[in-house]
């Protein structure tokens, strides 16, 4: 009898864990742009009085990871301002996220330290039954927190993981002005954004060297009203790296410019001799 028992609940975990993993599969996304073991860095610069001022760096990374006992990718990306920025306006931002290995969200956190507000979101997936758990966390600027949670149908995505599953995305039919939208996250709502094709350009980076890229827009809707939050000019090739950030915030505007790359999955065809 007991041989039974233990063989009925090995049955049972193995039919959860199937159940689980279907789940999350149908939030999953094929990853063709990047292996785990991609490091960029970049000048930031920020726009103060109408002139721009090299004002810090950025570091953007996605690297082979554990989350939950699972394989899983973990990415984050870092802006820090120097001294001489810090005079204007201090501001340290780091987002981090974890998703599985094909690209389905599992947690997100970003942290904002801009002048004296410091503020903290965090996202926690899960994939119950076919449907979308999230448990969404923030911490507001005097220390106290607030917690919310929702099950919804469909996927949900915080910006740093879209911007992942973003890199996998086929563009060679994409006409100017192509839209993807997308329900977008973060500590304490849910709205809706999109990613907005705005055609191509060559971009010089802070390495000295030009690529062809494709730009992109993020946008998220903020009292009815679409706003744009970032720009993204990425190597139009296989990688789709991201050689110039362009960063709407609310002071002002910063932009983030390449300095180095490596790791990358692909070769850099998109570089202009």
């Amino acid at each position: 009898m007991k041989m039974y028992r233990f063989i009925f609940r090995c049955s049972l975990m193995m039919v959860l864990l199937t159940a689980t993993m279907q789940s999350s599969a149908q939030c999953a996304f094929r990853n063709t742009a990047f292996n785990g073991g991609e490091f960029l860095t970049y000048n930031l610069y920020y726009n103060w009085k109408f002139v721009w001022v090299k004002a810090g760096n950025a570091t953007m990374y996605t690297v082979n990871s554990i989350y939950q006992g699972k394989q899983a990718f973990r990415a984050s990306l870092t802006t820090r301002g120097n001294g001489r920025a810090d005079k204007m306006f201090v501001m340290r931002d780091t987002l981090l996220c974890y998703t599985t290995t094909n690209l389905a969200p599992l947690y997100f956190r970003k942290g904002a330290k801009e002048g004296k507000r410091y503020t903290v979101d965090e996202v926690f997936y899960n994939y119950p039954g076919g449907k979308t758990f999230i448990k969404q966390h923030f911490q507001r600027t005097d220390g106290t927190h607030a917690w919310q949670q929702h099950t919804y149908n469909d996927c949900v995505y915080d910006m740093l993981s879209i911007f992942l599953r973003a890199r996998s995305f086929n563009p060679v039919n994409w006409q100017k002005g192509h839209v993807v939208q997308f329900p977008i996250v973060d500590g304490d709502s849910r709205q809706n954004a999109m990613l907005k094709f705005r055609g191509k350009s060559t971009i010089k980076a802070d390495n000295d060297r030009k690529y062809r890229c494709l730009e992109l827009s993020y946008l998220e809707q903020k009292d009815g009203k679409l706003k744009e939050i970032v720009r993204f000019y990425v190597t139009d090739d296989d990688n789709h790296i991201p050689i110039r950030l362009d960063m709407f915030l609310k002071f002002g505007s910063a932009k983030a410019f390449l300095v180095s790359m490596r790791g990358n999955k692909h070769p850099i065809t998109a570089e202009i001799q």
